[in-house]
């Protein structure tokens, strides 16, 4: 059997944080509950779970802030955010300062888990071990890092890593936006569609040193990697 996977979830709603540990718990998931942010990052500094579950509003330090602070030391922990909140600029916030997904109250466990085995690579694609070449850019898709030439080698998130893997693969053809939204984010929403924007954006700073490189925006399809 395989060794359970760690999640910190950081819910200051008692009954909530019960109720998703146990349910969670029955995946065969190894839960950390806790119920404030300051209390979330000492348990994350002490046993460096594999995936963050974090409420946006808590006490003592919110749940972007928190993010905010392990993305300074951890670019890659997969961090799915839980919010009553439901305005775009929260949305964008969000996923700006490191989060890979979104999840609005009230939502089932059912789709908490869906998303959360998405983030946990649970896939095929998530074994690959491949090292791309493409333009001056070596990408090693296990480890996560970009290199531009000789130059000093960038580490990526794990959804910007996904996400160019598809991208490279796919290259100077049309990556169908639908598609990708579903198989990276779980479904095509709005806020989702508007995380993909945000990690486009991203990549295309980072692939900008290569002027031979472009990732275009083709509207009402998606998107293409122009190599």
């Amino acid at each position: 059997m395989h060794k359970p996977i760690t999640i910190l979830l950081a819910e200051d709603e008692p009954a909530l944080g019960q109720i998703i540990k146990e349910s969670l718990e029955t995946r065969n998931f190894n839960v950390l509950l806790c119920d404030n942010g300051e209390k979330a990052k000492q348990v994350y500094l002490e046993q460096h779970p594999e995936l963050l579950v974090l409420d946006v509003m808590m006490p003592k330090k919110d749940g972007f802030t928190l993010a905010k602070e392990i993305r300074s030391k951890n670019d890659t922990i997969p961090i799915i955010f839980l919010t009553a909140k439901s305005q775009t600029k929260d949305v964008v916030e969000g996923f700006t300062i490191g989060g890979n997904d979104y999840l609005k109250k009230p939502f089932s466990m059912e789709e908490l888990i869906v998303r959360i085995n998405n983030l946990l690579n649970r896939s095929n694609l998530q074994k690959a071990s491949e090292t791309l070449t493409f333009g001056d850019f070596t990408f090693d898709f296990p480890k996560q890092t970009l290199q531009f030439k000789e130059d000093d080698t960038t580490q990526l998130t794990h959804r910007e890593a996904h996400l160019l893997f598809h991208l490279i693969k796919n290259k100077n053809q049309v990556l169908d936006r639908s598609l990708i939204l579903n198989k990276l984010w779980g479904n095509d929403d709005f806020f989702n569609a508007r995380s993909m924007d945000v990690f486009i954006t991203k990549l295309r700073k980072k692939l900008s040193a290569d002027e031979n490189i472009q990732i275009l925006n083709v509207r009402g399809f998606g998107y293409k990697l122009i190599c």
